[in-house]
């Protein structure tokens, strides 16, 4: 008789994603292993009776201590592997730094490669049939201004994950992406570390600083456009748990609106829209009227 079905997800910190999926999943019954690269910080799940592990996905050390892990409490097996490890960052591209642009792609796009070549061993003896599902973002099709390095991360992450797809199909595992949208969540507090994100001093986005600061702040999404985390889990989990899951799971806030502008409109369709949520309009009319040398705030 097969084993129940386990699921590890990565990223599971309070108050994030990984948490509420964690809680989601386990409220369906499967063996669920939660991680972060602080236990500390997965308490609330532990208190739940959920397996928790400290992982750094961008450490190979870690991953390979957690594998360890892993197939002791699993028995040598893996049904599910969640990427769900990410990290944002708002800034225009012309100011972004370019190591902590790497340091996005190393968390966003290179730790799925690292996790998926880890764990295939484990995947491979799944008595379920496995499943690997990547958390990219419906940014990767909408052109959010001020979050460029990470738009083109989640970008790498979906075609990573399309290809994997491909790759992985005739060892009997399935590979999921999890097109995300606007939810609540710690993410944006995590991105900026508690800090209000700044432009440098000699920016050319300086004539609009207080705009452009206040829509990099919130990576331009509107509060009332986001949907609870945990309505938003359930979804996923739901969708995830069916006899053959959908390849492409689009969830989340403003995610049905941009599924249809990639599927129906021209590329260009959303542009009006991004520019007023990125305060590009105010940086024309202040580029325009010639305001032009920029003022520290």
């Amino acid at each position: 008789m097969p084993s129940k079905r386990t699921v590890l997800i990565t990223g599971c910190s309070q108050g994030s994603l990984g948490e509420a999926l964690a809680l989601g999943f386990h409220s369906r019954g499967l063996r669920f292993i939660a991680t972060a690269r602080s236990v500390s910080r997965l308490k609330t799940l532990e208190i739940k009776g959920i397996d928790i592990l400290p992982l750094d996905v961008t450490d190979p050390f870690s991953i390979t201590s957690c594998i360890s892990s892993v197939s002791k409490i699993t028995n040598g097996h893996l049904d599910i592997l969640l990427n769900n490890s990410g990290g944002g960052y708002s800034m225009p591209l012309v100011d972004a730094s370019l190591g902590k642009a790497r340091e996005v792609f190393e968390l966003n796009v290179f730790s799925i490669i690292a996790m998926t070549q880890a764990f295939m061993p484990l995947l491979l003896k799944s008595e379920h049939g496995a499943m690997i599902v990547n958390n990219t973002s419906i940014s990767l099709v909408a052109t959010v201004p001020m979050t460029g390095v990470y738009n083109a991360s989640k970008a790498a992450a979906a075609m990573l994950t399309d290809n994997l797809r491909l790759e992985l199909a005739h060892f009997k595992i399935r590979v999921v992406d999890l097109k995300t949208g606007a939810v609540r969540s710690g993410f944006y507090d995590n991105m900026n570390s508690g800090t209000k994100p700044g432009l440098p001093d000699d920016s050319i986005y300086g004539v609009a600083r207080a705009e452009v600061e206040r829509s990099m702040l919130t990576g331009c999404v509107s509060e009332k456009n986001m949907v609870a985390a945990d309505v938003w889990a359930g979804h996923v989990v739901e969708g995830l748990l069916v006899k053959e899951p959908e390849l492409r799971i689009w969830k989340g806030g403003n995610s049905w609106l941009t599924w249809v502008a990639k599927r129906f409109m021209p590329f260009t369709f959303l542009d009006g829209e991004m520019v007023k949520m990125g305060s590009l309009d105010v940086v024309k009319k202040n580029v325009g009227g010639g305001k032009r040398k920029s003022v520290a705030s």
